[in-house]
């Protein structure tokens, strides 16, 4: 099947912008919205901000009630904390043949997804991208960040695999990687991604802000060790490769990267704690791997849960 019928989950930041890039180059993609973005979309299309070139799009929409079973395959890029919600959402679509690809951060989605659908229909994977939903409606990204990663839980590599890469290869603005080890990708990018959030949260900084600091890339660069030692402790440690350019992320004084469970926490909103650093902090005990840092921003997030849910933000 050279041109799948692909359903996107949401026109958010990061849903709204590879879908977007999927649309802009003739792939057949509809976007399942609730009925507010389903008006912006249909007044001013999909309009993406971007380096890699502005785009302003009429692209397909459709509401949960009007779903049919004829989706070839499904791209997830909700929330952790809304993966019920969505699972439920897109189940009518799939047709018998159809597959779900998610892009949630961390690996503890995978089990729920498995469980639902059935390990054959769901593919692994992650995004690296720094975008987000302007006040005006527009998808705005923020840096040359534009990655997609995916492929089979099996390690095989498969047609629809090879024809979403196509697809995605011959998109605007998109850099992708059909792959053999997704789970293993997966992992590390929570080994990052958990040292970030650890960070940044704790910190209520950007990355560059912390590690000018005294102490800053010290604390980063134990902390991405502890990640590492996790990982590693469930099967996946990470290469060396992998550890030397996270290394030096962490260690760039001028860097703005912060992550958005630190950007959800200013706003006052909810956040991904239990699916990133609680998850981390659960493999890290059941590995008797020493977890100070991670603990203490796991509880630092967790204690601001408590504030917002009593209302006592400022």
């Amino acid at each position: 099947m050279t041109n799948p019928k692909i359903l996107v989950l949401g026109a958010g930041g990061i849903g709204g912008y590879f879908g977007g890039r999927l649309a802009e180059s003739g792939g057949d993609v509809t976007f399942l919205v609730r009925e507010g973005r389903r008006k912006v979309l249909s007044e001013q299309g999909l309009q993406i901000e971007s380096p890699f070139g502005d785009a302003q799009l009429a692209v397909k929409t459709v509401v949960a009630p009007d779903l049919a079973p004829n989706y070839d395959a499904v791209i997830l890029t909700c929330k952790a904390y809304d993966l019920e919600a969505a699972m439920a959402a897109v189940a009518p679509a799939l047709a018998p043949s159809g597959y779900v690809l998610p892009f949630l951060n961390g690996i503890a989605h995978i089990d729920a997804l498995n469980q639902r659908f059935g390990q054959h229909r769901v593919l692994g994977g992650t995004a690296k991208i720094q975008s987000a939903l302007t006040s005006n409606g527009a998808i705005r990204q923020f840096n040359d960040w534009r990655t997609l990663t995916f492929g089979e839980q099996s390690g095989k590599m498969t047609e629809r695999v090879r024809t979403l890469e196509a697809l995605f290869v011959a998109a605007k603005g998109v850099e992708v990687f059909a792959v053999t080890d997704i789970v293993q990708r997966m992992w590390e990018k929570l080994v990052h991604l958990s040292t970030a959030a650890t960070m940044t949260c704790l910190m209520r900084a950007n990355v560059g802000e912390i590690v000018r600091t005294a102490n800053g890339r010290e604390l980063f660069l134990d902390q991405l060790q502890c990640g590492a030692a996790i990982a590693a402790a469930n099967g996946h440690m990470p290469s060396e490769e992998f550890m030397r350019s996270w290394e030096k992320t962490f260690s760039q004084q001028d860097s703005q990267y912060s992550t958005s469970m630190l950007r959800d926490i200013e706003r006052g909103g909810q956040t991904e704690v239990e699916h990133i650093l609680g998850f981390m902090c659960s493999k890290a005990r059941e590995a008797d791997i020493a977890h100070n840092t991670l603990l203490l921003a796991y509880t630092h997030i967790k204690a601001f849960e408590q504030r917002r849910a009593a209302g006592r933000l400022p």
